[in-house]
């Protein structure tokens, strides 16, 4: 199970978010930025979730301070500031993620879900349809004799897919997730990645991905 540490001043705030969270990862909490920068000390942190506005050390400089002191951990900045100028701040003193306040916790678990991928953490690590195994230790797919190691993005929008069965997911849901915030690529990347995961798995029982028009993609689980 991941580890996540929520830097949050605000107590009920912070609540919220452990209450939320636990259960799906181990959950940490600071009220700021020095008493994270010690939990981080600690060790065992896989991805951190700050806040921006807190009292003496902001978010902007938490996540400085630990990039400078080598921690290479995912970060997702959940904040009330929204400007593109705040974002663009945010990424370049080294966030992976930005999300503003409301939080809608489904995209926040999206997301948490998506950086451990990215950063090769091991939160569920296996999906296990009928005889298929999707192993995120590995990046493989396995049915049987057959074992085949997917390239990067295919593996990641694949585990995204059958994470959530039946789920609809966007184009722009897909990319933020899998390519990343500030990725440059479009909506034809998804479609070409789409089609080459329908080819590589068109002789699987187990499940297929559908395309829902004008809306996104979503695997269904068959048997």
């Amino acid at each position: 199970m991941a580890n996540i540490l929520v830097v949050e001043d605000d107590k009920n705030v912070r609540l919220l978010l452990e209450m939320r969270l636990r259960g799906r990862y181990s959950v940490t909490t600071a009220e700021g930025g020095r008493q994270a920068l010690d939990e981080l000390e600690r060790g065992g942190t896989d991805l951190m979730i700050t806040d921006i506005m807190m009292p003496g050390t902001d978010g902007y400089s938490l996540v400085e301070t630990l990039r400078s002191r080598g921690y290479d951990i995912p970060v997702i900045m959940l904040t009330a500031k929204s400007t593109l100028a705040d974002k663009g701040k945010g990424f370049a003193a080294g966030c992976d993620d930005y999300m503003t306040k409301p939080v809608n916790f489904e995209e926040l678990i999206w997301r948490i879900d998506a950086l451990l991928r990215r950063y090769k953490i091991s939160n569920e690590g296996k999906i296990i349809v009928g005889e298929v195994v999707v192993d995120a230790s590995s990046f493989t797919v396995s049915k049987g004799s057959y074992r085949e190691e997917l390239p990067t993005k295919e593996f990641r929008l694949l585990f995204l897919l059958l994470s959530y069965p039946g789920k609809i997911f966007t184009k722009e849901n897909i990319l933020d997730s899998v390519w990343g915030y500030a990725s440059e690529s479009d909506e034809s990347t998804v479609r070409t990645h789409i089609n080459r995961l329908r080819k590589r798995f068109e002789g699987f029982e187990e499940f297929e991905i559908c395309t829902i028009r004008g809306v996104g993609y979503k695997a269904v689980i068959k048997k």
